[in-house]
């Protein structure tokens, strides 16, 4: 069973940046596509971005569509999101998500591991 934990959250201002790491432990990280959720208090669980698990393809919700960028190092058991031109309906608790499945999903009931969360949070 693979345990994953999420960091690189953090209070920063409309415009600016952020990288969140997901570190995996307890299996290996390629075994899994991985996915990465956020949820805003008051709202549902919603898709971020996805990658398949040698990081080949990679796909988006709408809301962050140019602006974050997934990416994955096996060999160090690790999943990134890169987040650019951050706003304030950015602000949430970003999770990341191990899958075992067959086939890519944006759903979150099926992914099989989740992290404990990051806090993101924009100021305008």
């Amino acid at each position: 069973q693979v345990q994953l934990v999420e960091s690189g959250g953090g209070l920063v201002q409309a415009g600016d940046s952020l990288r969140l790491s997901c570190a995996a432990s307890g299996g290996t990280l390629s075994s899994y596509r991985m996915g990465w959720f956020r949820q805003a208090p008051g709202k549902e669980r919603e898709f971020v971005a996805l990658i398949s698990k040698l990081g080949a393809t990679s796909a988006y919700g709408d809301s962050v569509k140019e602006r974050f960028r997934i990416s994955r190092d096996n060999a160090k058991n690790t999943v990134y999101l890169q987040m650019d031109s951050l706003l304030p309906e950015d602000t949430a608790v970003y999770y990341c998500a191990a899958d075992l499945g067959f086939r890519s999903s944006r759903e979150s009931k099926d992914y099989d591991y989740w992290g404990q969360g990051t806090q993101v949070t924009v100021s305008s």
